[in-house]
């Protein structure tokens, strides 16, 4: 993805913002706790969205900041969660050099740009701190979820190009993965409201995507079995990359004005 397209459809999400806190999947207790390891951590969440993943982090006991630059879906993540929010973009953090254990990313890193972000997140880990990333992907090995993805558009491979920049920096070492499964029950305005969450469905016109949610729709006709509804299987992909060296321009941010203060943990 350009850059310009990426900025494009990252700004969607605030119209989507409600929605998306309602129907997007969480991830696996099992998964969190691979990414994040044991212990109670000073942990930093870039582009935490309505808080997913955040809402997991601070019941697994860390110490929790969440960043997020869409004004609209951070008021979703304050309204429920309990920790510190900071409206931040993940190029440029508020954070002092080696003042955090994990940086977790979930569902977002492949919309930063990795030229700045990569070392920003270098520079804010302390000594031996990791980068943890994770998507849930649908399980396109079932029919039902393949035709699903040739409506809304696939997500196999959405990240790869990431990770690539990720291992070329030199800034982190190997790239271990695991991977979880896990399912999400859906009732029709459910299925719906997930793929009206999708940053390019919130950029269609309003035909484009009513006439997309409309085969959506029919699909569920289909394969919904009534209150039951949908079982939508997901794998959860998971990555940790240990910081090896800092950045050699590794200079400690300014202090940020209005909501964005300068944290140092230590």
């Amino acid at each position: 993805m350009d850059e310009r397209l990426r900025t494009e459809r990252s700004r969607t999400f605030g119209k989507v913002a409600e929605v998306y806190d309602a129907t997007r999947p969480g991830y696996p207790d099992e998964a969190v706790a691979w990414l994040t390891g044991r212990g109670s951590l000073r942990v930093v969440e870039l582009g935490a969205g309505t808080g997913k993943l955040t809402a997991s982090l601070v019941a697994a006991g860390h110490e929790v900041v969440a960043t997020e630059p869409s004004g609209p879906m951070l008021a979703q993540l304050s309204a429920r969660l309990s920790c510190t929010v900071v409206r931040s973009r993940a190029e440029r953090l508020p954070f002092a050099t080696g003042s955090v254990d994990i940086v977790v990313i979930g569902q977002a890193f492949h919309w930063f740009d990795p030229r700045p972000t990569v070392p920003e997140i270098a520079r804010v880990l302390r000594r031996g701190g990791h980068l943890a990333l994770v998507w849930n992907l649908r399980d396109e090995s079932v029919p039902w979820v393949r035709r699903l993805s040739a409506i809304i558009g696939s997500e196999v491979g959405e990240h790869d190009l990431q990770l690539d920049a990720l291992a070329d920096s030199e800034l982190f070492g190997a790239i271990t993965h695991e991977e979880f499964r896990f399912w999400q029950l859906l009732d029709r305005d459910g299925l719906l409201g997930l793929v009206r969450s999708r940053s390019y469905v919130a950029a269609l016109s309003e035909p484009e995507r009513a006439e997309m949610l409309a085969r959506v729709s029919d699909l569920y006709d289909e394969y919904g079995r009534g209150r039951d509804g949908l079982r939508l299987p997901y794998r959860t992909h998971c990555y940790r990359a240990r910081a090896v060296k800092k950045p050699v321009a590794a200079d400690e941010p300014e202090p940020f004005s209005g909501d964005n203060l300068l944290f140092d943990f230590r």
